[in-house]
């Protein structure tokens, strides 16, 4: 079995057993703490704000819902059906579109780009779940998508949200509610070195335009009643010009 095809299967696992209701997942925190707070950071370096906006990883689609009300054409990408069926069934309308793309998978990633063009990508803690051995051609794939004219915006956890989550998996009482499942179908989210990421970019062709730190927010509490939030670092990534 290839690293892909496990990676594959435990999201599928993860999202045919996660409920419909709307926070029920560990990250899928309301877009006004998410990519409300991040186009704020994004958009100032837009320098092709006309291009289609891919949601990578766009899970149920909670993000990419809210994308599509302020950007013409928003596709929402995500390797694992279950996903993508959840992020259908709670966009009736068809705001956004969804299509699925393991962008590790490099025809795939060159399949959308030849369909679509260069795009703007905004990419929420994907890279620190995926296995080690994908993670480059990850942001190869991501590198692809934006072509010669897109950015992208690209935030993980740091390094300390993996402490933080190995200590709330071993806590007394067990893992929180809905940190519990994401362990349960062996993803490991927080396992990616600080100083690993713009190492992936630069293997990619891509520069750092802007970067920075803010917590990620999370739809789970702790018993005195305050949100988890974990540190994260955010980019803005484009191609670099020779």
């Amino acid at each position: 079995m290839s690293v892909t095809t496990r990676y594959r299967e435990a999201w599928e696992g993860f999202w045919r057993e996660a409920p419909d209701d709307r926070g029920a997942v560990f990250w899928d925190a309301e877009p006004a703490l998410t990519a409300g707070v991040h186009l704020g950071l994004f958009e100032p370096h837009l320098t092709a704000p006309g291009l289609p906006l891919v949601d990578l990883g766009c899970g149920n689609g909670t993000q990419t819902r809210f994308l599509a009300d302020r950007y013409p054409r928003v596709i929402g990408a995500d390797l694992s059906a279950a996903a993508l069926d959840h992020a259908r069934l709670a966009d009736p309308a068809g705001q956004a579109h969804y299509r699925m793309v393991d962008a590790a998978e490099r025809a795939e990633a060159e399949t959308l780009h030849a369909e679509m063009g260069d795009a703007n990508v905004y990419m929420r803690g994907v890279l620190h779940q995926c296995e080690p051995a994908d993670r480059q051609s990850l942001v190869d794939g991501l590198a692809t998508l934006v072509g010669d004219r897109g950015r992208a915006f690209v935030v993980e956890l740091a390094e300390a949200a993996g402490a933080m989550l190995r200590d709330l998996a071993r806590s007394p009482e067990g893992p929180p509610a809905k940190l519990a499942p994401v362990l349960r179908h062996g993803i490991a989210p927080g396992e990616v070195a600080d100083a690993a990421v713009p190492e992936y970019l630069r293997a990619a062709g891509l520069g750092v335009v802007a970067s920075g730190e803010l917590p990620l927010v999370t739809t789970e509490h702790r018993a005195d009643g305050s949100r988890i939030e974990l540190p994260s670092l955010w980019m803005v990534v484009g191609r670099i010009r020779e």
